[in-house]
């Protein structure tokens, strides 16, 4: 009798996970972040099968981020979302334990944000797609993946809005086209059509579509509509299906030239691209406009998420007079 050939071995292990994790529709960043601490956490553990640990060496290793790595409560809760998927959802373990292991409470943090004044001097320094990205960023709270995943058809000029599709926790919102940038995007428009062009006379593959649409519609990655708003200037490999194509302009870009353009318009403070959502939610609500406006604008899911901003608005008692300026 021949060995079993190794079309008919079962997948690896962390081959399950992203089987499990794409059926699930997680997104990519997802399968990454748990593929890397379900991975961790077996050479953690001396290179063990889960199968063959349970409590104890979970929460081994959970106090070893926590003790040794000194993790934060975000990344703590991460790790641990991902061991539960990983015995729940592909070894079909649903034991007591798994309900047992408490979470680290989430640090309550004020989220930095900048004035007016040095929002204009950091948009300011930020030129080309950069800096037009990064523009459209702070004039709709749109957070970075967002706005890079804009796609032709959901720039709506007639209705003076901008559909936000997929946001976080798969849902659809519409945002406000600011009038400053209604040019701008025109502008963005043409060159990206010029992309589009040159792609379908080189007869390079659609762009990537989300979930089964590229099988339901399958000349729409290669139609002009879906195309991205702000195409990357080569062709790369999708990591999920290997297929060389036109993707969306890299993340790091924007992330690299907000930190030259921070630098560059002397502002001190620890500025990253989320700031621009947080400086965006705030000026609104110190604008006069409400919190539900603003949550719905966010794409929040509850309110007591974008209260947060109320707590920016109140920063060093605004409105109340020192005792030290009564001496």
């Amino acid at each position: 009798m021949s060995e079993t050939s190794s079309s008919e071995r079962p997948p690896r292990l962390l081959d399950q996970v992203r089987a499990a994790i794409r059926y699930k529709h997680y997104s990519l960043r997802t399968e990454q972040a748990y593929v890397y601490w379900i991975r961790y956490f077996i050479r953690q553990q001396g290179m063990r099968h889960p199968r063959e640990m349970g409590a104890e060496e979970v929460q081994s290793f959970l106090s070893w981020l926590a003790d040794d790595r000194s993790v934060a409560p975000s990344t703590h809760n991460q790790a641990l979302s991902a061991l539960l998927f990983l015995y729940k959802q592909v070894l079909n373990v649903d034991l007591p334990w798994m309900q047992e292991i408490g979470r680290p409470k989430k640090r309550e943090r004020v989220p930095v944000v900048l004035s007016r004044g040095e929002a204009a001097r950091v948009l300011n320094a930020m030129e080309g797609a950069e800096g037009d990205l990064a523009r459209l960023l702070y004039g709709t709270g749109m957070r970075l993946m967002e706005g890079l995943r804009l796609r032709v058809k959901d720039v709506d000029f007639e209705r003076n809005e901008i559909v936000v599709r997929e946001g976080k926790g798969g849902k659809d919102r519409r945002v406000m086209l600011p009038d400053a940038l209604r040019p701008v995007l025109r502008q963005r428009l043409q060159s990206a059509r010029l992309v589009w062009e040159a792609d379908r006379q080189a007869n390079a593959p659609g762009i990537w579509m989300p979930d089964a649409l590229a099988r339901k519609y399958p000349r729409a990655g290669s139609s002009w509509p879906w195309f991205w708003v702000w195409p990357a200037d080569h062709l790369a490999v999708d990591p999920v299906s290997g297929v060389r194509r036109r993707h969306h302009l890299y993340e790091r870009r924007l992330q690299r030239a907000i930190k030259r353009s921070v630098e560059a318009a002397g502002v001190h403070k620890p500025v990253s691209v989320h700031t621009l959502r947080h400086s965006f939610a705030t000026h609104l609500l110190e604008s006069g406009y409400d919190i539900r406006t603003v949550q719905e604008l966010l794409g929040h899911a509850d309110v007591s998420t974008t209260m947060i901003y109320t707590h920016v608005l109140n920063k060093g008692g605004r409105g109340v007079t020192s005792p030290l300026d009564q001496l």
